[in-house]
């Protein structure tokens, strides 16, 4: 009994895609109308406008990455700032509750 390995039977379909498109490809210029200069330049004309899309994409998007880390940022300072407060009240506290102790004993004592 033989298996078909996948490298047997994807090699006939990947040469198949290949040899289409390079018929494709010469279908296409020898049936366009006007000349191949000027496919060149309708063709060049797309890219550049695709090119020009994707940088204003690009552009609108790191755009809104900086605002988003300049507000996490924001917060961040302001966490880090209620964390603080709540050290210094803590040892306020516990700076209190230490003398509290200590005049108790003083008392007593």
């Amino acid at each position: 009994m033989e298996s078909a390995s996948p490298r047997s039977t994807s090699y006939p379909f990947f040469l198949g895609m290949m040899t289409g498109t390079v018929v494709g490809a010469g279908l296409a210029l020898w049936l366009t109308p006007g000349s191949v200069n000027e496919l060149r330049d309708r063709v060049n004309g797309s890219v550049r406008t695709l090119g020009q899309r994707a940088s204003a994409g690009y552009d609108e998007a790191r755009g809104r990455v900086g605002n988003a880390v300049n507000e996490l940022a924001r917060k961040g300072n302001l966490v880090r700032d209620d964390v603080a407060d709540s050290v210094v009240r803590g040892a306020h506290e516990v700076e209190r509750f230490a003398v509290a102790a200590k005049s108790d004993s003083t008392a007593r004592g």
